[in-house]
């Protein structure tokens, strides 16, 4: 919680103005005095510091953008959306999911790709791998590798982060109107989840 005024605990502080002028360190009181003087707040920006960073400005007004700089650089963070791929996944379902990757890197989000293996594909993990390898191929206009595919158990996986927009260009445009439906991938899932039961029952 930011302390304003009275309410700033600390003997001394450092003391600086709005506009970046330093006035040195002083007690509290001494600064709460200036700030009054020119119908200003004295606001704590740096508690931690020895002794703790206070600025003189309109307390309102500093408040105002500190939350609008959290909103922005909230919005600015990227997320990290997902698209799973199977082994033996078809070319139009291929090409729909790549189109989706490109939507999700122009919008400036990072994108996780997985694969899964089911069954016996676990005994041919290298072909889940070249699908990725695949994918990496056909992303390289759009998409830096953050991390590059990787097995960990029955998946594969790999991170990719979009290239300056600038750079980038897109190769499944023609895909953009079609939605991406990703129950097949979860029904997966579930029908490898109860298999595995059986085989240990």
């Amino acid at each position: 919680m930011t302390r304003v005024n009275q309410y700033i605990r600390a003997p001394k502080v450092r003391v600086v103005m709005d506009n970046g002028d330093q006035l040195g360190v002083m007690s509290s009181q001494e600064a709460q005095q200036k700030a009054k003087a020119l119908g200003l707040d004295l606001v704590e920006i740096t508690a931690k510091s020895d002794p703790p960073v206070c600025k003189i400005c309109d307390y309102g007004k500093h408040k105002y953008q500190m939350s609008k700089l959290k909103k922005d650089n909230k919005k600015a963070a990227p997320k990290v959306k997902e698209i799973k791929f199977r082994v033996r996944t078809e070319e139009h379902d291929y090409n729909l999911k790549c189109s989706r990757i490109e939507k999700f890197l122009d919008e400036g989000n990072k994108v996780k790709v997985g694969l899964m293996f089911r069954g016996r594909e676990n005994a041919h993990k290298e072909l889940g791998v070249e699908v990725l390898k695949r994918v990496l191929t056909d992303m390289s206009g759009m998409a830096a590798v953050d991390q590059p595919p990787r097995l960990a158990g029955r998946n594969v996986n790999m991170l990719l982060s979009p290239l300056p927009a600038e750079k980038r260009v897109r190769k499944f445009t023609a895909h953009d109107d079609e939605e991406y439906d990703d129950s097949d991938d979860k029904a997966d899932d579930v029908e490898e989840e109860e298999t595995e039961a059986v085989v240990e029952d």
